[in-house]
This record gives C-alpha cells, sequence and structure tokens, in this order.
C-alpha cells in the first residue's frame, strides 16, 4: 500500500531538527509565488470560472499552471522532512485546493515566526535596558510575563502550522488517513475470503484423503481380515498368511493416518515448537532436506502455524512436481522483526502462484498481514519467501 513514510531515523536528531527548521521557513517562501498565481491568474479567469460553459476549461488552465508550484512543494516536504510519497498520487480536491490551503497556512506560518523574531528583538533590549539600569522591576517583570505569553502562544500556533502543513501534504500526495483506512478494509476483506478458501479446500484435501485413502485402505484390511477367518478352519497356512499381509497393511494404514493428521496439524508443533516440527517435514521428504533454523526468541503461535505449512506446503510441491534433486529451508527471525521463511528446490521451475495450493498459502500468510513472493521461472530454481510480521 502507498504511505507516507518518514526518514528520520535514518537522520541524526540534531540534522533531523535542522532539516525540518529549513523546511518550514522554506514553506512560508513558497508560499508567497502560490498566492501570487492564485491571485493573478484566478482574478482574470474569474469571469470564466463563474460561466457554466467555461468553468470547465478554465479550470484545466489554473490546475495546469498550478502543478508545477505543487510539485515544488512536494519536493520541499521530500527534501526537508523526508516524506516519501507513492507516486502518481492526488488527493482529494486537486492541486488548487492544496495549494490555495498550503499558501495561506504558509503565510501565516512566515507571520508567526515574524513575530517570533521581533519578539527576540524586543527581548535583547530589554536585557539591554536590564544591563543600563534604565528598566525598573515593575516593567522588568510586566515584559517578562507577556513576552512568555507571546512566546508560548507563538510556539504553540507554529506546531500547530506544522502539523497542518504535514497532514496537508498527507492528504495531498498521500493517501489519507481515510483512504488508508479503505485500502486496510479491502486488504481485509480479501485476505479473510482467502483464508476462508483456502480452510475450505484444506477440508476438501483432508475429506478426499481419507476417503481415496485410508477408507480405502481399510476396506481391504477388513476384506483380508475377513478371508483369513473363513481359511482359519480349511487351510491355516493360508490364513496365517493372510493374517501377515492384514498386519502390514494395518501398519501402511497407520502411517497414512499419521501422515493425514500431521498435514492437517503437526501436534509436534504444540509440544516441541516450529523447529521440531520443520524437522518431522525433512524425516518425511522423500528428497534430502537441509533446514537452517536461525530464529532467536520466542514467536506467536499463529505465526509459528503459518510458517509450518508454507514450509509444508512448498515442499511438498517440490516433491510431487518439481522433479528436484534437493530442497533447502531457511527460516530466520529476530525479537521485534518479522520472520522470513524461505524454500528453494534445484528443480525445473514453472511453478503457477494462482495455482489452489500456493493461493491457499497466500490467503494464510496474508491473514498476518505477511507477503508471500513466489520466484520460479522456467528450468527454475523455484523460491517461496514468506514475511511473516510478529508484532
Amino acid at each position: 500500500m502507498g504511505r507516507v513514510s518518514g526518514g528520520e531515523g535514518s537522520r541524526a536528531p540534531e540534522a533531523a531538527r535542522a532539516a525540518k527548521a529549513t523546511g518550514v521557513a522554506a514553506g512560508c517562501a513558497t508560499a508567497v509565488p502560490g498566492l501570487l498565481y492564485l491571485v493573478g491568474a484566478g482574478v482574470p479567469l474569474g469571469a470564466f470560472l463563474l460561466w457554466p460553459r467555461t468553468r470547465a476549461y478554465a479550470l484545466r488552465l489554473l490546475t495546469r499552471g498550478a502543478r508545477p508550484l505543487v510539485e515544488l512543494e512536494r519536493r520541499r516536504r521530500t527534501r526537508f522532512f523526508a516524506d516519501r510519497f507513492p507516486e502518481a498520487y492526488e488527493g482529494e480536491g486537486g492541486a488548487l485546493r492544496y495549494l490555495a490551503v498550503r499558501s495561506w497556512t504558509g503565510l501565516v506560518c512566515g507571520l508567526v515566526l515574524g513575530l517570533l523574531g521581533y519578539g527576540v528583538v524586543l527581548a535583547g533590549l530589554l536585557a539591554g535596558g536590564v544591563a543600563g539600569g534604565t528598566t525598573g522591576a515593575a516593567e522588568l517583570l510586566t515584559q517578562l510575563v507577556l513576552g512568555g505569553v507571546l512566546l508560548f502562544l507563538g510556539l504553540q500556533g507554529l506546531a500547530a502550522l506544522t502539523a497542518l502543513d504535514a497532514r496537508l501534504a498527507r492528504e495531498h500526495f498521500g493517501p489519507s488517513e481515510r483512504e488508508l483506512l479503505r485500502r486496510r478494509i479491502d486488504e481485509l476483506s480479501v485476505s479473510r475470503a482467502a483464508v476462508v478458501a483456502a480452510v475450505d479446500a484444506e477440508r476438501r484435501r483432508i475429506e478426499r484423503d481419507l476417503h481415496d485413502g485410508v477408507q480405502q485402505r481399510l476396506v481391504a484390511l477388513a476384506m483380508l481380515i475377513g478371508r483369513a477367518r473363513r481359511s482359519g478352519g480349511r487351510d491355516p497356512e493360508r490364513a496365517v498368511e493372510l493374517l501377515g499381509q492384514a498386519h502390514r497393511e494395518a501398519g501402511e494404514v497407520l502411517a497414512e493416518l499419521r501422515e493425514v493428521a500431521w498435514r492437517a496439524y503437526p501436534s509436534a508443533l504444540d509440544s516441541l515448537g516450529l523447529e521440531e516440527a520443520i524437522g518431522g517435514v525433512a524425516q518425511r521428504c522423500a528428497l534430502p532436506l537441509r533446514i537452517a533454523y536461525e530464529v532467536t526468541g520466542p514467536l506467536p503461535r499463529p505465526v509459528e502455524t503459518a510458517a509450518y505449512f508454507v514450509v509444508s506446503e512448498a515442499v511438498t510441491n517440490a516433491t510431487k512436481h518439481s522433479a528436484a534433486g534437493s530442497v533447502s529451508v531457511r527460516v530466520a527471525g529476530a525479537p521485534g522483526g518479522p520472520l522470513t521463511v524461505r524454500v528453494e528446490d534445484d528443480g525445473r521451475g514453472g511453478a503457477d502462484p494462482a495455482g489452489s495450493g500456493l493461493t491457499g498459502l497466500r490467503g494464510r500468510v496474508a491473514a498476518l498481514d505477511g507477503v508471500l513472493h513466489v520466484d520460479s521461472p522456467l528450468g527454475g530454481p523455484t523460491t517461496i519467501v514468506a514475511e511473516l510480521p510478529c508484532a
């Protein structure tokens, strides 16, 4: 999402304060040509603005001339306040509205700065009068009280005008808080729908695995036991052989049932943690799987679950579809930062990011405000990276 971001953290505090002070002063200067343009161009075009037939054309002319001045304001915010704005964004009201409000606030800000400067000069004169003995105690006290009140009001006004300047820039070059909220609601709606679809697909997959795999094996096991019972009296050796087959079949059914349970939710994730759960994926993987686990500190349970399923699904896809010879998994994260899960195989590539498996993973990751990146050019390799915020 396009969002205004300040870059003060990358500057020294003193340099950032000096840059902001320069930016405020520059804003007072750039307000003058803005106001001159609005008056100089708006007065001749005023009659055309009032006439409905020419209003649209006059507005286009005014807006076209205002855009360079608005771009100057964008550069001022970027240069002195380290703001970063999305490209080609213009908020509600257009360039004329922004330039009009910005020009008046800039002039008022210049007036406040002028009054503060005048107050500094008066303070110097008062100090000189005290040093020369020409200012009495009563007059000094009166001047100090009045000067302190005016200084407080001036500083408060300057802070309010600076905040207003930042808000105007954010709304115009934006997006604004309302636009950000609308986008956030849209994102949550999409991620919620994706999670519901992923859960539904997972439910259908589990039902299919149970019906086509475990259930069929249980039917075969029941048939073997039935044949052994019928052969028990007539042919004991045949009955023993059938019971042996039934025993092997029962073991295979248990193994497949454990596999289905692991794919639904690994119990080791609750009891042993994410590292051991990923180790279980390596034990069941038919390919050589290298794991690098570089996580310091505990992880939120939803993040652990999402990370496990990213690894499990990506490794399963690599085993089934990529013709890979090996897979590598790296899980890294530090306290306060995001958890990064990277799965890479040396297969033939060509994975479809819009496929059902990767779409389900993307929805699961997006539900946690995370991002899933898939890079799978033809010929390989395939790299899947999930970034999961832990805050």
